[in-house]
């Protein structure tokens, strides 16, 4: 090697040892300033993020793209972790936010048409059977084996993440890499129910007590007594039910986000009912064959037709009058205002904004008036079933991403749930992904002023609550379905059952589409003939018949009692 080259290989090598010293101060500024607490060691913490300074070396200068929903959690990431990881990596990061729907608009749209929109994707799990039918998305469990095994993280313990069963297909392979996890729960004024004079005058007019409900009954009940029988409660006139009914996209997730689960119109299992899930869809091992009840299916069944009739009815007669106009988006707030007794849908992402100072549901100590418990059940529902629904935003990736791009982007989606930084995102987004940020003490520390957040995150009951599962082939087409049929019974064109026999119809016509293209190999939908609803109502399991009494006797548990039972690792 003659001189010229010698020194410019010794120039080259101090100014990459002055970079990567630069990029470790940055480390170490980041480890201080904001990513504590942590799981981890400040020692441990520096060696992963050294990690990243190393595996990041090739795709410096980069600039990529990646996208999510607008939540609190993702607005962290893009406007901290965004800037920590270019500052730390060299690896510039564009992170955009939109709403959910439009995520999946731009997801379906890269995967039809193959060009790169983004180099990651932070998208529903609910999109799992989509994902590893069509072979768009990249298998993780391959990329972490193959292309991508140098730039994945050693310390990324993926039995820490409590929602990769969401995102695993039938083949055992992992699809989908768990960002942020919230679950849709019971909502409820705890500081009302444990008045003395309301706990008497509910017992005397239902005779059991007032508390946490644990079915439809009484959830029904307590609507019923805070709408029409208290009405008032400090001068301001009170309901006993929140909800939404605006005909738009997210009237669909009122529903596909497991209302008929809760209900009980799917079969036994866990993360999801099988073979009948909680859309209703019957598969034969993972190929999708019905959701008529003539072929087998649930979606318009009785256990369907309850669940929608029940979430009318309440909406109707128990929910301030706007609702029925609003949108998700537009009623989540509204619990916040200090006149909602109890939300029987409600998600646990919109924590963070019902414990701020000076809210009428929060104490002048900071501690919540209010509490979260898990969802009661309807008529139809048994144990063994999923109980609600679990949002599990998911890094995702397309094969059609340039392979230097995905594991750029690659590397920004570990930095975001590594254990370095995922204990702080979880503080303040509040929707956690790893047992050991759960379990930490930081977060006990702060579950007092949670309303059972944690409490819920630690308890063996959270795995009820789970999102869409592999039955539905084509979450994109089929979700639109819903909204679009469900609003038609809201405003009056349809009864609740023909809006679910049409409904039901519609999906078998997206599953008959795809059973003709043939393009989702051994698990692509293939119909089963018509056989009547009689011959599917004598078998076992999902669908049910009609039962005689839908309104069983209401039934309720003692909230510090159910708490009492999580601590203790017990379901209840």
């Amino acid at each position: 090697m003659g001189f010229l080259a010698v020194m410019l290989f010794m120039v080259t090598g101090l100014a990459a040892a002055d970079d990567d010293a630069k990029y470790m101060e940055a480390a170490k500024k980041w480890v201080d300033q904001e990513f504590t607490p942590s799981t981890l060691s400040k020692e441990e913490q520096l060696k992963e993020l050294e990690w990243f300074i190393k595996a990041s070396k090739p795709f410096r200068g980069m600039e990529i793209k990646v996208v999510s929903e607008t939540i609190t959690t993702h607005e962290y990431e893009s406007k901290t972790l965004a800037k920590a990881f270019y500052e730390i990596t060299g690896i510039k990061l564009t992170h955009d936010l939109i709403q959910e729907g439009d995520v999946i608009e731009k997801i379906q749209t890269q995967m039809q048409s193959g060009q790169n929109i983004y180099d990651g994707w932070i998208n529903d799990s609910d999109l799992i059977g989509t994902h590893f039918r069509y072979g768009h998305a990249v298998s993780l469990t391959d990329f972490m084996a193959g292309e991508g095994k140098d730039v994945t993280l050693p310390t990324l313990d993926l039995p820490d993440f409590i929602g990769t069963s969401f995102t695993t297909g039938p083949d055992g392979k992992l699809y989908q890499l768990p960002d942020q996890q919230f679950a849709n729960l019971y909502w409820f004024r705890y500081d009302w129910f444990q008045r003395p004079d309301l706990k008497a005058k509910f017992k005397e007019i239902y005779g059991y007590e007032l508390g946490v409900p644990v079915n439809w009954s009484a959830y029904e009940d307590i609507a019923e007594f805070f709408t029409d029988k208290v009405k008032e409660i400090d001068g301001k006139r009170v309901y006993g039910h929140m909800d939404y009914g605006k005909k738009s996209p997210d009237l669909g997730w009122r529903f596909t986000d497991a209302w008929l689960s809760m209900a009980g119109t799917g079969d036994k299992g866990l993360p999801n009912g099988k073979p009948v899930d909680e859309w209703g869809i019957r598969v034969d091992g993972c190929r999708p064959v019905a959701s008529s009840v003539s072929r087998g299916g649930a979606t318009n069944g009785p256990a369907a037709v309850y669940a929608m009739e029940k979430y009318m009815e309440w909406l109707k007669k128990y929910a301030p009058a706007e609702a029925l106009g609003m949108t998700f988006y537009e009623s989540g707030p509204v619990p916040a205002q200090g006149h909602i007794a109890q939300q029987i849908f409600w998600y646990t992402a919109f924590t963070a904004d019902m414990v701020k100072p000076g809210l009428d549901v929060v104490n002048a100590d900071g501690s919540p008036k209010w509490r979260m418990a898990p969802s009661p059940h309807g008529a139809y529902w048994e144990e063994g079933m999923k109980l609600g629904y679990q949002d599990c935003g998911s890094w995702t990736f397309l094969k059609s991403t340039p392979i230097d791009r995905m594991k750029a982007a690659w590397l920004y989606a570990q930095f975001c749930v590594a254990k370095t930084t995922s204990l702080k995102k979880t503080i303040v987004g509040l929707t956690p992904i790893r047992n050991s940020d759960v379990t930490s003490e930081a977060m006990a520390k702060i579950a007092p002023k949670l309303g059972g957040l944690v409490e819920f995150y630690k308890s063996p009951a959270r795995v009820a609550w789970t999102p869409t599962g592999t039955n539905v082939p084509d979450y994109p087409k089929m979700a639109q379905l819903w909204w679009q049929n469900i609003g038609e019974t809201l405003s009056g064109e349809v009864t609740p059952q023909k809006a679910m026999d049409n409904l039901a119809e519609a999906q078998d016509k997206v599953l008959a589409r795809l059973e003709r293209a043939n393009v989702q190999g051994e698990c692509a939908p293939k119909l089963n003939p018509e056989k009547g609803a009689d011959y599917w109502f004598a078998q076992p399991g999902a669908p049910k018949p009609k039962l005689a009494n839908e309104k069983p006797k209401g039934e309720t548990v003692d909230y510090d009692q159910l708490i009492k039972a999580w601590r203790e690792g017990r379901v209840k």
